[in-house]
């Protein structure tokens, strides 16, 4: 019988795994939702604040920004701020009351109430900004 291929520690197929959603844990998904969120909202801080230096170049320019934002790309981009937030807040309240030994034994019940909250909570904005 065949013994499986070893990989090096830092190969390119380890590198892979990780992406494989197959046999993951909900924390797995936590923590890797979590990463992600704090990613693009650290991405979309910086963008902001770039837009608040158009402030600076006058009215005539902040004005013309102002209409560009009215397109769909930027209206989408700025639910995805909300889900995101809305995500990264929630899980960060389940990380607190973790952190502290409050609900430890409830974790995976406490991600999936919050993430139905966060979901929940993301459809009833999108609701309201679409159809207004």
């Amino acid at each position: 019988m065949a013994t499986p291929a070893k990989t090096e520690p830092n190969s390119p197929r380890n590198f892979l795994k990780w992406f494989d959603a197959r046999w993951r844990d909900s924390g797995m998904w936590a923590f890797a939702l979590n990463r992600l969120t704090a990613i693009g909202l650290t991405f979309y801080l910086f963008l902001h604040l770039g837009v608040l230096s158009t402030l600076a170049r006058g009215p005539e320019a902040y004005g013309s920004f102002l209409q560009l934002i009215k397109s769909p790309v930027f209206v989408f981009g700025e639910f995805l701020v909300v889900i995101a937030g809305l995500y990264h807040g929630l899980n960060g309240i389940r990380i607190v009351l973790t952190s502290f030994g409050i609900a430890v034994p409830y974790q995976k019940q406490l991600f999936y109430v919050l993430f139905l909250l966060a979901v929940i909570g993301s459809v009833i904005f999108g609701i309201r900004m679409f159809t207004v």
